[in-house]
């Protein structure tokens, strides 16, 4: 993705397109329409009496709508042009372009108006990968709309392209020939209706033409969900404008799965990501409790609807497994990609335990903490009976599809991310400490719903127990001696993977750690080894895969500090915990509020700036829901019974701050706090 690029969401669907709103898709280039992991518009291009426009300027109106204000190409530095041309496109199950043509001469003007039409019908993963189509294309004209269609055997995808205005309709696109009077204007409505899969995810030949919803209908739903969102004042600014920012990503993040009726959950990020993913959805749905329960229900609805229940190695598939990723395209349907859904992530199952007991704290909503029961025992039975790959008694994975399933299945997912000091690889089964710590916490969480919701306190002193020697086991295990700090991993032999690494800090947040080695965790965790000034990075310096812009090991990861300054809080460390949440938030400011989902782990005193990354998603889920995490953990945020617990612990650039109607099961409630940590200061081990 270029900087020069725009983009436009609303539900399923979205468009990217160059500065003048034309879409020229390469081969591995995730420009054009897209819903439901196809492709629906490959090449859309606009010219006017054959030259191609120029871009005077872009407003980016709201995420799911821009305007484009164009001049004929001059091809000098120096614009005089007698002709301006405004396109005013929006996106909504669909896509809607109003193009107008002004004219600001004194006599009248004939113009041809040309729209080049074209669509590939790419699958995502044949996007990513430059694969080649394998079914049959047709094109024609009929009742006066353009039809693109693509067949393979069952899976049909077709785009239809109409106008308001009279036009010359061909199998490349449409024209116009007009004249437009002096200073007047000439103007037609553009709509592309598309097909996408039908109300049951199993026939990939059912189509639904979707019918586009108006603009204001998508604009008072923006209005709707920015209203019922707690009030934030502060006396710094850039906190306001990351908050705003962040709940407007979170609004255009979210995803309808076809059986979820209309509620919504936060897909993983624009453009390769959305759709449902389980770790990701479940995170971002535990960021934004606070502000939004509707999210963490859904996440937790359709991922417990699309549970394992089987064992099936094209898809790493378990019983009681939560998915990893879920996919609707062609590569899909005839099971050339195994997402349909695809399993291969090792920590979303325990999380989602996590996530059913978080979100219960803050509605008190007991029916579906019953109603998900049965999901819940599952997600359990799957740690002790399926992720114990080696009988240790510890989560591990290893993938079976050897084809195109993930190697590493944890966050840090990359090929390097799980390395030793001195740079080498573990083998498989691989059991990262992170995962560890979220089975504690789902068993800790699960006790608490068996006693509160399933009257089956046999099972939760069960869970308890287990939980007690899972800690027990792990924190001798697990810990480096030398270094006095959790290794990343064990290896398959049960050799400790001893890279120093954030892992740590999400320990912290499960509540893994004994108490009485909290306080060298966090004192590496600050030190400048991991914590660069901006955040804290994901492998510290001097580790052998150590790089300050690798994706795994060295970069900082927005999302990954916002989790660990949770931690932090859960072990007393506030003043710590407002560090890192300063560093963020200034770091934000660099990037006008929005959150990329990782930059550079240069020193601070070095780069004066976070150095930017080259990331492909913009906005991503669980950085934009990094914001609204911090500054939960800043003003201590914790629901006790049916109250909202408030011990603030601001940095000090940010002053005074109320975050106003919180709501819960409380009701609604106000949380205020002023600022008194020094953030500039650095906590060095001995």
């Amino acid at each position: 993705m270029t900087a020069d690029q725009v983009r436009i969401l609303h539900g399923n669907t979205f468009v990217v397109s160059d500065a003048r709103g034309d879409i020229e898709a390469s081969a591995t280039d995730p420009t054009g329409l897209f819903s439901f992991d196809t492709r629906f518009l490959s090449r859309w291009v606009l010219t006017v009496d054959n030259q191609r426009l120029t871009a005077l300027s872009t407003d980016d109106l709201q995420y799911f709508e821009a305007r484009f204000f164009l001049v004929p190409g001059t091809g000098t530095v120096y614009v005089d042009s007698k002709q301006s041309v405004i396109r005013q496109r929006s996106v909504g199950n669909g896509f809607h372009e109003e193009l107008s043509i002004l004219n600001h001469a004194d006599e009248p003007i004939d113009l041809t108006v040309r729209i080049e039409a074209a669509c590939d019908f790419a699958d995502l993963f044949e996007v990513k990968d430059a694969l080649k189509k394998k079914g049959a294309y047709a094109t024609q004209v009929e009742d006066g709309k353009l039809i693109l269609r693509y067949q393979r055997e069952t899976f049909v995808r077709a785009t239809v392209i109409s106008s308001s205005e009279p036009c010359q309709m061909a199998e490349d696109g449409l024209t116009f020939h007009i004249q437009v009077e002096p200073h007047g204007s000439w103007r037609t409505d553009l709509d592309v209706a598309l097909s996408v899969p039908g109300a049951s995810e199993t026939g990939p030949s059912l189509l639904a033409w979707q019918a586009f919803r108006p603009v204001r209908d998508m604009a008072q739903d923006l209005q709707h969900w920015l209203h019922e969102a707690p009030r934030l004042e502060c006396e710094w600014e850039p906190l306001r404008t990351s908050y705003r920012r962040s709940l407007v990503d979170l609004a255009a993040l979210r995803f309808s799965p076809l059986s979820a009726a209309g509620r919504s959950l936060p897909a993983a990020g624009l453009p390769w990501f959305m759709t449902m993913f389980g770790r990701d959805s479940i995170f971002t749905s535990l960021q934004v409790l606070p502000y939004t329960q509707e999210l963490a229900a859904t996440t937790l609805r359709e991922l417990g609807l699309r549970q394992g229940t089987r064992i099936d190695d094209f898809r790493d598939e378990d019983p009681g497994r939560i998915l990893h990723e879920m996919r609707y395209g062609e590569m899909t349907a005839f099971e050339e990609r195994p997402h349909s859904p695809y399993y291969g992530c090792a920590d979303a199952t325990a999380l989602y335990v996590v996530l059913l007991d978080e979100y219960e704290r803050w509605t008190g909503d007991l029916d579906l903490v019953r109603e998900l029961e049965y999901e819940a025992r599952a997600a359990l039975n799957w740690i002790d009976a399926y992720a114990d790959l080696q009988g240790n008694g510890y989560v591990s994975y290893q993938r079976r599809n050897e084809e195109t399933g993930l190697e590493n299945q944890c966050w840090k997912d990359s090929w390097d991310s799980i390395a030793y000091h001195d740079g080498r690889l573990p083998g498989f089964p691989r059991a990262t400490c992170e995962l560890q710590g979220y089975a504690y916490d789902a068993k800790m969480r699960a006790a608490r719903l068996a006693r509160l919701a399933w009257g089956d306190s046999a099972f939760a002193d069960q869970l308890e127990q287990q939980a007690a020697d899972l800690k027990r086991r792990f924190n001798q295990d697990f810990w480096v001696e030398d270094g006095e700090f959790f290794a990343l991993a064990l290896d398959a032999d049960g050799s400790q993977v001893d890279s120093l690494t954030s892992n740590n800090g999400h320990l912290l947040w499960s509540g893994i750690v004994d108490d009485e080695k909290a306080e060298i965790v966090v004192r590496h965790l600050l030190g400048e080894r991991l914590f660069s000034g901006w955040g804290i990075r994901t492998m510290a310096v001097g580790e052998g895969r150590y790089n300050p812009i690798g994706y795994h090991v060295g970069t900082v990861w927005p999302f990954d500090n916002s989790f660990i300054a949770w931690g932090l809080r859960r072990y007393g460390f506030k003043d710590e915990a407002a560090i890192v949440a300063a560093g963020i938030l200034e770091a934000a400011r660099f990037f006008d509020g929005r959150l990329p989902e990782a930059f550079g782990g240069y020193p601070r005193a070095t780069t004066k700036y976070p150095v930017q990354y080259p990331t492909a998603c913009s906005p991503q889920a669980w950085s934009t829901g990094t914001p609204l995490l911090l500054l939960r953990t800043m003003l201590g945020l914790e629901p006790v019974g049916d109250n909202l617990v408030v011990d603030a612990a601001l940095p000090m650039s940010i002053g005074r701050l109320e975050l106003l109607d919180i709501p819960g099961r409380w009701g609604r409630v106000d949380a205020f706090g002023r600022g008194r940590v020094i953030t500039r200061q650095r906590t060095e081990l001995p």
